[in-house]
């Protein structure tokens, strides 16, 4: 009971705190302690304490001079990030439709997140075979087109696939570090990044960069299928290749990178 008792508290400070970020972004820019705490019906000195929590996370800041608050710098490039996935994924909405439709594959976009890769879009291969949503979605970043893509031109994804434990799926997955680093050698040099059952045994698939107006790679863009259609005789069937660094570009070009 009495862990019963403490989890609803601390719920019910999360539902405190989101009404606190809620009453900042919108009104007033700034708002002072006993606006805050009338307004959503607090004791002052409950308020000061998520509030003062708040602030220590960044996600609220307070003006020396007139000590009222207003939303954090946090809080803002978190709604940022945000942003930047949702525009990624709108601007590849149409690219990646014509991708699967051209290639008769499945295809995924996906973004660095969390020491992996985040599925953030998955249009179905386009037959009537029976299949399940991917988008939400985790992959490994050393051993899937999509992470290595990431790893290859992200330093962060880089240092991230270095720095995790890189698991053996299958015989085929590289986990070397020196082994690991000429393939993103050779990924920088071709542009494009393959997966042939280093994940998932009969599964392939090939996946290219997505960058920005800064010329920053925010995501990448990939074909998945089993073996005996995305390979001839082992090797990634050249026309998906120039497919998928086709639809990479064309995503690229729409996000503003210009040299795309």
């Amino acid at each position: 009971m009495e862990e019963y008792g403490a989890m609803a508290k601390n719920i019910q400070s999360l539902e405190r705190a989101a009404a606190m970020l809620r009453l900042l972004a919108g009104g007033e820019r700034r708002l002072g302690l006993s606006d805050i705490a009338s307004s959503l019906g607090l004791a002052k000195g409950t308020a000061h304490g998520i509030l003062r929590t708040l602030q220590h996370e960044g996600f609220v800041e307070q003006d020396a001079a007139s000590g009222r608050y207003q939303l954090g710098a946090e809080l803002l490039r978190l709604g940022n990030s945000y942003l930047d996935v949702h525009e990624l994924r709108a601007r590849a909405l149409v690219w990646t439709d014509d991708l699967a439709r051209s290639s008769g594959e499945s295809a995924h976009l996906g973004v660095l997140h969390q020491q992996g890769v985040l599925i953030v879009h998955h249009v179905f291969r386009p037959d009537d075979s029976r299949q399940v949503l991917e988008v939400g979605a985790m992959q490994p970043l050393h051993s899937t087109a999509l992470g290595k893509v990431l790893a290859a031109y992200d330093p962060v994804a880089h240092t991230e696939a270095l720095e995790a434990e890189r698991q053996s799926f299958t015989p085929r997955t590289v986990t070397d570090p020196q082994e690991f680093e000429s393939m993103l050698d050779l990924i920088r040099a071709r542009g494009w990044a393959a997966d042939v059952e280093e994940t998932w045994e009969g599964v392939a698939a090939v996946a290219a960069p997505i960058h920005d107006r800064r010329r920053m790679p925010v995501g990448a863009v990939a074909v998945t299928g089993a073996v005996e259609r995305v390979c001839t005789d082992g090797a990634l069937r050249p026309e998906l290749v120039a497919a998928v660094r086709d639809c990479a570009r064309a995503v690229s070009r729409d996000l503003g990178a210009r040299r795309f």
